[in-house]
């Protein structure tokens, strides 16, 4: 895959991390076959009543499996696609579909369609970084988010500068009636900064317009990460504006991480704040395969709880 589709596969999620084996390389093809074992549970507060509060323990376990290919079809088309599916540890053992698109890589950028990220995701990713929580405040519309069926995406890298740009059309059958374009691009200088910014004009649902624009930035200096991302929109009669912050430091073999999420809406000159919290995260990683985290977050809003979740997780 050149170079383009590899940029596309950072912010696809190909997330079946890097022990993901090959287990056919042959005549220009490749196929891997990786996912994960993930045991979790949540616990959080809930509010029964007055002077009657009780934890609440959810287990939040699941699997993953991915399929991803490429082949040679002549010296300037690459073939490549991906299936992954989520497997819920509950009692109907639900299995869901995150991942699941095919395209082309040529020298002006890879094309494909299916389910998969918007082009959004490049740059809201900058602080989309916990294993437990946090990227709740920046997906305003529907189509800034990852994981949107029935979506047309183009990506291209251009030395330092890549470009995204995706068309979710509308599903007949489906009773949502959404359809968006969206565009983002995003410069990566040689010292660590990456600028972004992004804008999405659609609509989430019958005769409900839609749309946002993104800014983003992230830095990272040996061991220390920080990023930003902002967004403004609107949906509806709703004008909003959200805006995430995160921090990462690693050393040796664990990562400490935080995050701040603040989202607010206004309709008829009522401002509601809708997400506020902080999340505080450790990570401590075994080797390639296993790790383990915990994280917590600190809910600034009075009708929603604070939550504890913690995992570990097996990627092969």
């Amino acid at each position: 895959m050149k170079q383009a589709a590899v940029v596309a596969a950072i912010f696809t999620s190909l997330s079946t991390t890097a022990t993901a084996a090959t287990v056919y390389d042959n005549n220009d093809t490749v196929i891997d076959v990786g996912g994960r074992a993930e045991a979790r549970f949540n616990i959080s507060k809930q509010n029964k009543g007055i002077n009657n509060d009780s934890n609440e323990f959810k287990d939040k376990s699941r699997a993953r499996l991915a399929l991803k290919g490429k082949s040679a079809i002549n010296q300037q088309l690459t073939a490549f696609g991906k299936y992954e599916a989520e497997i819920s540890d509950n009692k109907d053992s639900t299995v869901t579909t995150r991942y699941l698109y095919a395209g082309l890589d040529s020298q002006f950028g890879a094309f494909s369609y299916g389910k998969q990220d918007s082009a959004q995701v490049m740059i809201t990713d900058f602080t989309d970084i916990l294993s437990t929580f946090g990227g709740d405040a920046v997906d305003l519309v529907d189509g800034n988010k990852d994981k949107r069926e029935n979506n047309f995406l183009y990506v291209g890298e251009f030395n330092n500068l890549a470009i995204a740009a995706n068309y979710i059309a509308e599903n007949n059958s489906d009773t949502k009636d959404s359809n968006s374009v969206g565009i983002t691009a995003q410069y990566s200088f040689p010292f660590g900064l990456n600028l972004g910014a992004g804008y999405v004009n659609g609509n989430d649902g019958v005769d409900i317009d839609a749309n946002q624009f993104n800014l983003a930035i992230s830095y990272q200096l040996d061991n220390i990460y920080a990023g930003a991302t902002y967004a403004n929109g609107k949906h509806g009669d709703a004008d909003l504006n959200g805006y995430e912050l995160a921090a990462a430091y690693t050393f040796n073999q664990f990562t400490a991480r935080g995050v701040y999420n603040f989202q607010q809406s206004e309709t008829n000159n009522i401002t509601t704040d809708e997400v506020d919290y902080f999340a505080l995260e450790g990570l401590y990683k075994f080797n390639k395969s296993l790790r383990t985290y915990i994280g917590y977050k600190f809910q600034q809003l009075d009708a929603k709880d604070d939550e504890l979740q913690a995992g570990i997780r097996y990627d092969f």
